[in-house]
């Protein structure tokens, strides 16, 4: 039986990156990236908001108590991702922003008015969410 996030991805490659149901008129994006200790290379689909010509992304897991594996395993890698964005696949700089750091606040508000679910997130947990900044090419 395929899991959830397989049945997101499976639906997004699909339709050219379209997924509709809970995410309707919501840009999603297929992250890939590769553990950090098992060097396997993992696909997370994520809810990703438009800022400029980049794309905030959230590592909120649901309001869960700890950081998703994949932001630890973008933090330790080096060079760009791979993301898949519609029907395009292509390499973006990224950025990981901690709460710590002056720019997250307003980062944070970017996805967090995206993505109407964010507010219950964080009714879960007393964790502020790290997000990253992937930042398209140009020709994208």
């Amino acid at each position: 039986m395929a899991s959830f996030n397989d049945q997101i991805i499976d639906a997004f490659r699909a339709n050219d990156g379209v997924v509709g149901q809970h995410w309707e008129g919501k840009t999603l994006v297929l992250l890939h990236h590769v553990g950090r200790r098992s060097g396997k290379e993992y696909v997370t689909p994520l809810v990703a908001a438009p800022d400029g010509a980049a794309y905030i992304v959230c590592a909120s897991l649901g309001g869960a108590p700890d950081d998703p594996q994949w932001v630890a395993n973008l933090e330790s890698a080096d060079g760009p991702a791979t993301i898949e964005l519609g029907p395009a696949t292509f390499a973006v700089e990224y950025e990981v922003v901690r709460p710590d750091d002056p720019r997250w606040a307003d980062l944070y508000s970017i996805w967090r008015d995206y993505w109407p679910d964010a507010r219950e997130y964080e009714k879960k947990t007393d964790r502020k969410f790290p997000v990253v900044r992937l930042q398209v090419p140009p020709s994208a």
